[in-house]
């Protein structure tokens, strides 16, 4: 498939929609980028990208976004948080699908991507999560998407041309929200909790804008869902242990059973409230540490994408370069991390 109009993309200030603006930019596209409306807009300018202000939560704000031909919508809007509750989630995760689906099919898109999370799947149950397993979210986060893919099918049905993504564990610069946080900065984290052998799936944040585009060009597969994961699954402690040595922390040895790490997880997330920011180890992340957590992506595989980080330990030793060469100080900051 070929689009010649404007490409929209919002949560364009977020974790992964800034990752995606960077790409479709390197690709020539022209992008127009959108997130709530904000006095700094330097890093859609340094990349010669249309900014254009608007919030999910206030329908009268979407309408000039689908103005001047645009025929491909990213939707990558969104909080991504295990602490935010269900009816601050709704009004954007839900809400917000429903009325940009409505704007997309109204404005005779010929692609509307929307980006979902593989937290829809629920607790692991023993095989890799493919992406005709069934949908069972244990959370206020994985619910809110579930809602907001359900949106996505209805409009479907009504002759929108969509596509669902779904990212596992994402994590990569400018990470400072979600469970990928862990292996994208320093944080508090000096434990392994439970065995640390639990298997784990993870993808950078430049391979979801990888894919994500490389499915937007893909003909035949109109009404599918993808699952967006890498080829490698570390142990919680390999993953761990990683992160702490690409970011010249001490390396965490000592196991703390997942009774006490649920405990320590509620506290910190008592504290982090208090704080008004998202702690580093969220309590109802804790739950994905009992079992292994393994995503297969044969399905987008079967596509053609070749992953740009396809081995997780390869691409923390280059996390680790880019941390040392301090990018992460200079690296701009495009907006607050929670997808919006």
């Amino acid at each position: 498939m070929e689009f010649k109009g404007i490409t929209l993309v919002t949560g364009a200030a977020g974790f992964m929609g800034s990752h995606l603006v960077e790409y479709l930019v390197s690709k020539g596209v022209r992008v127009r980028a959108t997130a709530r409306p904000r006095k700094d807009t330097s890093f859609f300018d340094r990349l010669g990208v249309e900014y254009v202000g608007a919030d999910l939560t206030r329908p009268e704000t979407l309408p000039p976004l689908f103005e001047g031909g645009v025929d491909r919508v990213f939707h990558m809007g969104a909080i991504c948080n295990f602490s935010t509750p269900y009816q601050q989630l709704y009004p954007t995760n839900v809400q917000g699908v429903e009325r940009i689906t409505k704007l997309a099919l109204e404005a005779g898109v010929r692609l509307f991507v929307h980006v979902s999370s593989t937290d829809v799947y629920g607790p692991y149950r023993g095989t890799p999560f493919t992406e005709d397993h069934p949908r069972n979210p244990q959370d206020d986060y994985g619910r809110s998407k579930k809602e907001g893919e359900d949106v996505v099918f209805k409009r479907m049905e009504e002759g929108l041309p969509a596509i669902i993504a779904r990212p596992c564990t994402v994590y990569g610069p400018r990470c400072n929200d979600g469970a990928g946080k862990a292996f994208s900065r320093p944080t508090s984290i000096t434990a392994i909790p439970g065995s640390g052998k639990q298997r784990l799936s993870n993808v950078r944040a430049e391979d979801v804008a990888g894919a994500v585009y490389h499915l937007s060009l893909q003909e035949g597969i109109l009404g599918e869902v993808f699952n967006i994961a890498d080829d490698s699954h570390p142990t919680v402690e390999e993953a761990l242990v990683l992160a702490a040595e690409a970011f010249s922390t001490k390396p965490p040895k000592l196991h703390i059973p997942l009774w006490l790490v649920k405990i320590s997880a509620r506290l910190e997330g008592w504290k982090a409230r208090r704080k008004g920011i998202i702690p580093d180890l969220e309590y109802d992340a804790v739950r994905f540490l009992y079992d292994d957590y393994l995503v297969d992506n044969s399905k987008l595989k079967s596509t053609g994408y070749q992953f740009i980080y396809p081995d997780f330990r390869e691409s923390m030793m280059q996390m680790k370069e880019w941390y040392q060469s301090g990018s992460y100080e200079r690296e701009p900051s495009p907006g607050k991390y929670t997808g919006e």
